[in-house]
């Protein structure tokens, strides 16, 4: 059996309809829920999860994965009302930012999308499942107190995994969710029951595993399925190789022209970048 998946694209002024295999049988009363991280103790272990701020006007959420590499979605870095590609100068990652502090402060000094990625409304399946960019850092991040995480295989359907993530309404401290399930994947998309919103673009989805805690997606777009609230993202891998090997070659020190066409960002309607906008 098949059933509907609705993107929740901002207020849902702007949708989209893609079909689903039906997720397995899971028990959804498991999930745990958000816990705000306001303290050291809280946060002790996530710092190297971080806001990224865009030119002072709005934020995502972003992961150290080495210590110059922060991994986040694509559309973070999109202007949605021109298409055009955000200065990438002008991003500062803020590790483990928590009641106006962060354990480090670093500028973006290149910045590459997966080279498959359009930002573009029309096709929802392809624009989720290559929503992930990777951004250099203009200094590394060497700190014992922010430990870059390890990138993992997709998990399975039906796994647990977590999320930590920043959102319109908790800007100033990341929260965590440390259960949610894998609900069903397909095309490179991951469907999960984990809770997003507003700013969670780009948040690391995380497993749990023997060889510890490690990203296994990023948030591209909050959706409802079935009536239920998810998050999308995409199966990391492989384009996340892609990304590697761009930057290996030199690539994302300039801003690559946008195609001309009108851009929607997954995950925000009246805002300049598809992310929340921290307002004056």
């Amino acid at each position: 059996m098949r059933h509907g998946l609705v993107l929740a694209i901002g207020i849902l002024c702007a949708a989209a309809i893609v079909s689903w295999p039906k997720a397995s049988a899971q028990d959804r009363s498991a999930d745990t829920r958000l816990t705000r991280m306001d303290t050291g103790d809280q946060t002790r272990g996530w710092e190297a999860v971080g806001r990224l701020d865009v030119d002072g006007r709005g934020f995502c959420t972003g992961s150290l994965i080495a210590p110059d590499l922060v991994l986040t979605a694509a559309h973070c870095l999109f202007d949605r009302h021109t298409g055009e590609r955000i200065d990438h100068n002008k991003i500062e990652f803020r590790a483990g930012w928590r009641n106006g502090r962060a354990e480090a402060y670093r500028w973006v000094r290149r910045a590459v999308i997966d080279p498959d990625y359009v930002f573009d409304g029309e096709v929802v399946s392809a624009r989720v499942r290559n929503d992930v960019a990777l951004l250099e850092l203009q200094q590394p991040i060497r700190t014992t107190s922010v430990v870059p995480f390890q990138t993992d295989h997709r998990p399975r359907t039906g796994d647990r995994v977590g999320v930590v993530s920043y959102a319109y309404d908790r800007a100033d401290a990341p929260s965590l969710q440390e259960m949610c399930v894998v609900l069903g994947q397909q095309e490179g998309i991951m469907i999960m029951s984990c809770s997003v919103d507003f700013g969670s673009s780009g948040a690391p989805i995380f497993s749990f595993g023997e060889d510890g805690v490690r990203i296994v997606s990023v948030v591209s777009a909050k959706a409802e399925m079935r009536g239920n609230k998810v998050a999308l993202g995409t199966q990391l891998q492989e384009p996340l190789s892609r990304l590697r090997a761009q930057l290996a070659a030199g690539d994302g020190v300039f801003l690559h022209a946008s195609p001309d066409v009108n851009r929607i960002a997954p995950g925000d309607v009246k805002r300049d970048i598809g992310a929340k906008f921290v307002r004056p």
